[in-house]
Formats: C-alpha cells, structure tokens, sequence
C-alpha cells in the first residue's frame, strides 16, 4: 500500500457547540493519509494515473468551507465519506483539529480511519 498524504489543510468554516461559534468562522486544519498504488503514475509520469492531491484539497476546501457542522467527528467522518466515494480511495486516515480550542493546548481534535488497508505489494 502507498499513501499520499496531505498536511495541515487549513479552511475557515463554522463549526462548534456554542451559540457564539455558530456566528463566526473559525479555521481547522486537516490531515489527510490517503491509500493508493502509486506504481501505474510513477510509470507513466501521468497525473491522470495518479491521485491528484490537488483535486482532492481543492474539494475540501470548498466542501469544509460550506459545511456548519457542530463536532469535529462529524466533519472527520463526513470528509472520509467524501474522499472515499468521490476519488475511490479505499482507505483513509483523517485528522481534524482546531487550533486554540482549548486554552493551554496548541490544537484539539480527532483522528478516524475508514476503509480497508490494501495490502502490499508482494504480500
């Protein structure tokens, strides 16, 4: 199995419990581990062959920005749902954070993993 992965992603969206969160837009920041087999792109050098991790932010970016989700799991599933139906991504490591959430730490939030691991080559 190989990964392309994306770190840090950050998008203003609005998301929280509290009625004051629901009024303003806050930044979270989301890392992406993202199964594939990057054998067939490495070979022909064609972006077309490969998962392109700008396609995958780009959409993210609009999808994150539109959504008013309370929970930090909530966005983390619905994003793996999105990467593994849109882009046929059989496994999916999602990290979801807000920076500053809670005072004394750097940043809050969820790791979840969907999907099945493809085994290796070789195995």
């Amino acid at each position: 199995m190989d990964i392309v992965f994306l770190r840090e992603l950050r998008v203003e969206t609005v998301i929280g419990i509290f009625e004051w969160e629901r009024r303003i837009r806050q930044v979270v920041s989301l890392d992406l581990e993202m199964a594939t087999d990057v054998a067939r792109a490495a070979a022909s050098d064609a972006i077309e062959d490969a998962l392109d991790y700008k396609a995958v932010a780009k959409r993210l970016i609009q999808f994150v920005g539109e959504s008013r989700f309370q929970l930090v799991e909530t966005l983390a599933e619905r994003v793996a749902a999105l990467l593994r139906e849109e882009f046929g991504i059989p496994w999916v490591r999602v990290t979801v954070s807000k920076p500053g959430a809670v005072r004394g730490a750097r940043e809050v939030g969820v790791v979840i993993e969907r999907g099945e691991r493809p085994a290796g080559r070789g195995s």
